[in-house]
């Protein structure tokens, strides 16, 4: 790429990025801290890629979402997964009309641009089968007739780590789909502190505004595709990756024993995308190794199956991904 197309692409970045502060700065009227929790958030949302959120209750992550979602003027639907929620419940279902004698769809909560799978942990396999086609396929079926889901579409969905009792294990391939599992700790002092003061009053809560369009959204989206990326710092994108697989190849032999099955290939591209988003963030028009670092235990943690040799000596796929991350070289 020659330094006129590096200019060029570097002065869309910069018009295109430009409402990214605004963005922030809206959310940050009514969330306290979490900058990681919604820096992935955007990513994802940039990306077009789903977010798995992972932390106790009270932590703010369904008003982050719905922040979210308020400050991009998109539509919103929040869905609580029970043992008891049926498909139609979230897709919707045909109804008949006795007096015309014909059908037609109501259409359920899922057919919005940001979803928050509350507890997502909590439904059954056809409940997440369901889901797992709006994910991957952004349509949905009703009966004989499939809709198409309006983008952005996303899907962020929370699960509680504490408490599993009346809970199901996610599929694997259902997993495999988020683009990022982050996890989400308690504020700090000052943060807890400015939160009590924010929070703790009666009435009516701070609202927050539409700074951006969706429109926005989905031409940012389209900018990512015109960022450099070195083919060394793609060819280091796969050996992370690869090193999940085989991590003999890597000088990790200790880790073979601890590994039952390495990232997918979702994962090598949901890296690139994740990196791409993540450099976009930060107003700029190439990847560095560092967007990919930043970003690679989100991105490969929920996809590195570990053995119960691994959970017997107390290491978490987290341990794993760390210690490929300081072994591999870094272009």
């Amino acid at each position: 790429m020659t330094d006129f197309d590096i200019g060029a692409v570097t002065e869309r970045i910069s018009k295109e990025s430009a409402f990214i502060d605004d963005l922030l700065a809206e959310i940050g009227r009514v969330i306290v801290g979490q900058k990681y929790m919604i820096e992935r958030l955007l990513i994802g949302l940039l990306g077009d890629g789903h977010v798995l959120l992972e932390g106790v209750p009270g932590l703010a992550k369904t008003l982050t979402v719905s922040s979210l979602a308020a400050a991009i003027g998109t539509s919103f639907q929040r869905i609580q997964f029970t043992p008891d929620l049926l498909p139609a419940d979230l897709l919707g279902t045909p109804i008949y009309n006795q007096k015309e004698g014909t059908f037609s769809i109501k259409k359920g909560p899922i057919f919005a641009n940001i979803i928050l799978a509350d507890e997502i942990n909590r439904s059954p396999a056809k409940v997440q089968s369901a889901l797992l086609e709006a994910m991957q396929e952004r349509q949905v079926t009703i009966g004989d007739t499939t809709f198409p889901l309006e983008p952005p579409f996303l899907v962020l969905a929370t699960q509680n780590p504490i408490e599993q009792e009346g809970t199901y294990r996610l599929p694997e391939a259902q997993v495999d789909r988020f683009m990022m599992k982050i996890k989400i700790g308690y504020p700090t002092p000052e943060e807890e502190l400015e939160i009590m003061r924010l929070q703790a009053r009666t009435g009516e809560k701070t609202k927050v505004r539409t700074v951006v369009q969706p429109e926005q959204i989905m031409s940012a989206r389209s900018v990512l595709n015109d960022l450099y990326i070195d083919e060394r710092v793609e060819r280091y994108i796969v050996d992370l990756v690869m090193a999940t697989r085989n991590p003999e190849d890597y000088r990790l032999n200790g880790l073979k024993p601890l590994i039952e099955f390495g990232a997918s290939p979702r994962a090598t591209i949901n890296l690139n995308l994740a990196a791409r988003a993540h450099a976009f963030l930060h107003h700029r028009a190439y990847i560095a190794p560092e967007d990919v670092r930043s970003i690679a235990i989100d991105v490969l943690r929920h996809r590195v199956a570990i053995t119960y040799e691994a959970e017997a000596e107390e290491v978490t796929s987290e341990d794993i991904v760390q210690q490929i991350l300081d072994t591999v070289e870094v272009p």
